[in-house]
């Protein structure tokens, strides 16, 4: 071969150069290098102690399992409250005092003084000169007219179911009574206004008399305890008086019930 043609073909097929390795390729070895020498200098790590159990947990882990399991606490059942026995309390009741009479108004002098000492008066008792206002102002005397008999119904109180009935039926028997020589007064505790407003309400015939002091109430008796739907309480016991000419008291009517009450008395008085 012709030195020509040498060169020509050396020309034509040149050699294949070694591609230079890319620049990220070799700074990724390059940190790789260096990270295995720092590594290879540092102590090994050291491995983290476990956390020290405490002293519940070690006691646990001593005990047998059987002990492990907490016991479960059985509520005791509640024991019954004792009654106690009822002790009534003794109390010492207080003396009373002895009763004393009840202060009665007579109409012996102008300033109606009283007199002290009476005792409940009873059949057969004189009655004291007694003086009771009724309705209208008036006042009047408990003791008889001369020759006269005088009938005093005790009445609970004006305008009620019993004692309008009562009243009444005594109006009824006035011109009956006023023949047989003998007058009719009603007494009870309630204030004037309330026996005048009960006579013109009713149309009464007899005299209605105030006794708000229960003066003669208690002198009479009739000034009482009373009971109804379990309620104990103070009040006037429906009672009937008849009073004789020498002012004795003939007959009492106690624990009085009204119907055809006024008629009895009346066939009473007709007898003496």
């Amino acid at each position: 071969m012709s030195k020509k043609t040498r060169k020509k073909s050396s020309k034509s097929t040149p050699k294949k150069a070694a591609r230079p390795a890319s620049k990220t390729a070799a700074k990724t070895s390059a940190k790789k290098s260096v990270a295995k020498k720092v590594a290879a200098k540092r102590p090994p790590a050291r491995k983290a102690a476990a956390p020290k159990p405490t002293k519940a947990k070690a006691a646990k882990a001593k005990a047998p399992k059987s002990a492990r399991a907490p016991a479960r606490s059985v509520a005791s059942p509640k024991a019954k409250p004792v009654a106690k026995p009822a002790v009534e309390p003794i109390i010492k009741a207080a003396a009373r005092p002895a009763p004393t009479a009840p202060t009665a108004r007579v109409s012996n002098n102008a300033d109606h003084s009283t007199i002290r000492g009476t005792q409940i008066l009873a059949e057969g008792s004189k009655v004291p000169a007694f003086e009771l206002p009724r309705d209208g102002g008036e006042r009047i005397s408990l003791a008889p007219n001369a020759g006269r008999s005088l009938v005093v119904f005790f009445y609970p109180r004006a305008d009620t179911p019993g004692c309008t009935k009562e009243a009444m039926d005594f109006s009824r028997l006035a011109a009956d009574f006023a023949a047989a020589d003998t007058d009719v007064v009603g007494v009870s505790a309630d204030p004037l206004k309330a026996q005048e407003a009960f006579r013109d309400k009713h149309e009464l015939k007899v005299p209605l008399l105030s006794d708000e002091p229960h003066d003669i109430l208690e002198a009479f008796g009739v000034w009482g305890e009373k009971s109804m739907y379990g309620r104990t309480f103070l009040g006037i016991l429906r009672t009937t008086v008849l009073i004789g000419s020498d002012r004795k008291i003939l007959k009492i009517w106690h624990n009085v019930k009204v119907d055809g009450h006024a008629d009895e008395v009346l066939a009473y008085v007709k007898t003496l």
